[in-house]
């Protein structure tokens, strides 16, 4: 594996964690507010399975740069989705969850010449609005003030998800927090994001959004996945009923024990699951 910055626009670049492969590319895009590290071993078991991974901070995120002018908007992720699969060189299968499920979206929609397959980890077109929510008030709750420590911030997510037992080690949750020079832990993605994000997060923007991609869903004919984590509230199974509605050769997977960060909650059952849906 090597770690590459891939150029986008205007100097700006994606971080991204990258291992060779020959068969079909598969690109990683994590949810809102997370990292490249959210995977746990995902890109390990594609990439042994002789995939290429491309695992990537999305914008405002993780190691990648934060936008001077605070351009958190889809047309700005999906441009950048382009930069990668251009950088790629050849058509790649998506994996988004959440924020990057909808980036995932937008990216097939405009040029799906570009993808082999889409997979939406616990995101629909309309996802309920009482798990959309719960995520951005938790996300906006610390967003400036930070923690004291890492146990503090291990305690707030325990809090917000009680589902999941708190970890002893706390080595992986640095990775997705910022040490700065005032002593104080800080998410690692730029407050700004917040700020765009509750824009297009009014009630009124949320819903043309979800119009739109109500749209773009139903011109999906690329082969698509959708996992969803069984104690999600965010996709609830109305909201997988309706998606199947949408995109009816969509195939699904339920991932029992799992909420809406799939991939930390049941690692093992996520990636078999997206393994065994790139073999066929």
């Amino acid at each position: 594996m090597e770690t590459i910055q891939i150029s986008t626009v205007a100097g700006q670049h994606l971080a991204a964690d990258h291992w060779p492969g020959d068969q079909t590319p598969v690109l990683l895009a994590h949810g809102g507010g997370q990292t490249r590290h959210s995977w746990g071993g995902t890109a390990e078991k594609l990439a042994s399975n002789g995939h290429r991974v491309v695992s990537i901070d999305l914008r405002g995120h993780g190691d990648s740069s934060w936008d001077a002018e605070g351009d958190y908007s889809m047309a700005a992720y999906c441009a950048d989705a382009q930069h990668v699969v251009e950088w790629i060189g050849e058509p790649v299968a998506w994996v988004g969850a959440s924020l990057g499920g909808m980036t995932g979206l937008h990216a097939v929609d405009g040029a799906p010449h570009s993808y082999t397959s889409l997979t939406l980890v616990d995101i629909t077109p309309r996802p309920a609005k009482a798990g959309v929510t719960r995520i951005l008030d938790f996300m906006a709750a610390r967003a400036h003030d930070g923690f004291a420590s890492l146990d503090e911030a291990a305690d707030a997510i325990a809090e917000y998800q009680p589902h999941r037992p708190r970890p002893a080690d706390l080595t992986g949750l640095a990775k997705n927090l910022r040490h700065r020079d005032d002593g104080r832990w800080y998410w690692h993605w730029d407050p700004a994001f917040m700020t765009s994000r509750g824009q297009v997060n009014s009630e009124h923007a949320r819903d043309r959004h979800h119009d739109d991609l109500e749209q773009m869903a139903r011109r999906i004919t690329m082969p698509t996945l959708l996992i969803r984590g069984k104690l999600s509230d965010l996709v609830t199974e109305d909201e997988v009923q309706a998606f199947m509605e949408m995109v009816p050769h969509a195939e699904y997977v339920d991932v029992k024990g799992a909420a809406h960060m799939i991939a930390g909650d049941k690692n093992d059952l996520f990636t078999d699951a997206v393994v065994s849906f790139l073999d066929r």
